[in-house]
């Protein structure tokens, strides 16, 4: 019995067109951009990226030099709801479920319209609870966080 998935097919036939389009393009250039803005923020924090940046869409972060794992990384910053995940380092001494890195992508927010502008603000919001991840400074950039998604609506 042979199993075609049509589905499949049609979702690859729509990709693929989508990205002939130059507005495709445009959209994959505006990645890589807020993804050296992110980068250019953090390591003027003091944060150490991994490879020494990123040439794509994902950035890796070591959050050590501030004092807290990957785990409560991710923790403070999902409780101000800026989503990214925990993720172990290259020679990580810590355990995978509580890691001493953060890894995140520019796609989603490039998708909402954000550029450089809106990418400073974000990674000062990262930078400010990675240092200070305490409930009154979480919900302070909470506030922020609306504010700025309430400007690029889905």
């Amino acid at each position: 019995l042979q199993c075609f998935f049509e589905h499949t097919i049609a979702a690859k036939a729509v990709a693929f067109k989508e990205a002939l389009e130059p507005a495709f393009a445009d959209y994959s250039k505006q990645i890589i951009k807020n993804a050296k803005v992110l980068e250019a923020e953090f390591k003027a924090a003091g944060l150490t990226l991994c490879h020494g940046g990123t040439d794509n869409h994902l950035l890796l972060i070591d959050v050590t030099p501030f004092g807290i794992s990957g785990k409560q990384a991710q923790d403070a910053l999902d409780a101000a709801d800026i989503t990214l995940n925990m993720n172990m380092i290259p020679d990580d001494p810590r355990n995978p479920l509580d890691p001493s890195g953060i890894r995140l992508g520019t796609p989603a927010v490039t998708t909402r319209g954000m550029t450089e502008s809106a990418m400073k603000q974000i990674a000062e919001y990262i930078i400010t609870i990675l240092k200070q991840p305490t409930d009154s400074v979480i919900a302070d950039i909470r506030e922020h966080v609306h504010a700025l998604t309430k400007q690029f609506p889905l």
